[in-house]
């Protein structure tokens, strides 16, 4: 059974006066499934983790979050039995220090941290030393088109399955959490290419939007008429703004593997793709804190 049905009826409301289609779409709120989630998972992981992902064992990390069904959500518009469209649960650093994928995700955050923080990596190197401490790692991934408005209830709902786990004397009593997402980073002369790229393809009243258009945007490009950033980083995940401001420590850096070589050709063309980066925020918190920021984040953009 779902835990809970959200219904996208603002967007149902505004195809009534728009000349675009919308589809109405209900989105259903499931615990993890190992018995049908498990390649979905694994790709939402990947998208998460880009180009590092392999190098971090997402099989194994699929793995062991379909190990904590009872820890966690994914969002279907399916039934129980279609693939996720999106991912949000924790997994205890300390209690999996010794899962491949785990300890892979510990040394990468500590190589990056040493290589573009150095306070933070001697942070995050004396979290992982200490057996008092217990470092929460948070993985949220969704569709690209999936609204952000689903966002606060995964948290509301993450935050009560963890003070139930606690409760149960399951290992969920975390000192901090450590937060990965990813961003995009664009120079001035590329941001003014895509959008007005996309201004000269919009389509007409009597067109139908094609997926190609839409992916010319930078992602977020019109979220609430924000300015351009003054380092030109963009994040996938509007909601990482909450998180950053109550982050302790922060981090946007690029990613360990090469780009392909044809992706690193056509960087240097007038046609490009998009430069994505990686970003680790770490806040000082446990289960509460989810809350908190669950609620923040709907103040800010609502639940739909």
């Amino acid at each position: 059974m779902p835990k809970r049905k959200q219904g996208s009826d603002d967007e149902a409301d505004a195809s009534s006066s728009s000349d675009v289609s919308l589809v109405d779409v209900s989105f259903d709120f499931f615990d993890p499934n190992p018995k049908v989630d498990y390649h979905a998972i694994k790709r939402l992981l990947t998208q998460l983790l880009q180009r590092d992902a392999e190098q971090l064992f997402v099989g194994e990390l699929t793995d062991l979050i379909l190990s904590q069904p009872t820890v966690g959500t994914t969002i279907k518009t399916d039934g129980i039995e279609s693939d996720p469209f999106a991912l949000f649960t924790v997994l205890n650093m300390h209690l999996h220090h010794q899962n491949t994928s785990v300890k892979a995700i510990a040394n990468y955050i500590l190589s990056v941290t040493a290589a573009h923080d150095p306070a933070f990596h001697e942070t995050l190197k004396a979290l992982f030393s200490q057996s008092e401490a217990h470092v929460g790692l948070v993985l949220c991934e969704r569709l690209i088109n999936m609204p952000v408005q689903v966002v606060p209830p995964l948290y509301s709902m993450l935050a009560n399955e963890i003070k139930w786990a606690n409760a149960d004397g399951e290992p969920y009593h975390f000192t901090h959490l450590l937060f990965i997402s990813r961003v995009y980073h664009l120079t001035e002369e590329e941001e003014s290419i895509l959008i007005n790229s996309a201004s000269s393809r919009r389509p007409r009243s009597s067109e139908n939007p094609s997926k190609k258009n839409k992916k010319q945007r930078p992602p977020d490009a019109e979220q609430n008429g924000a300015a351009r950033p003054v380092d030109g980083v963009y994040s996938f995940h509007p909601e990482d703004d909450v998180i950053l401001k109550a982050a302790t420590h922060s981090l946007t850096y690029p990613y360990v593997a090469p780009l392909p070589a044809l992706v690193q050709e056509t960087r240097g063309r007038d046609v490009f793709g998009l430069d994505v980066r990686g970003r680790v925020m770490l806040v000082p918190g446990g289960g509460e804190l989810l809350r908190d920021l669950g609620s923040r984040m709907s103040e800010v953009y609502g639940q739909g």
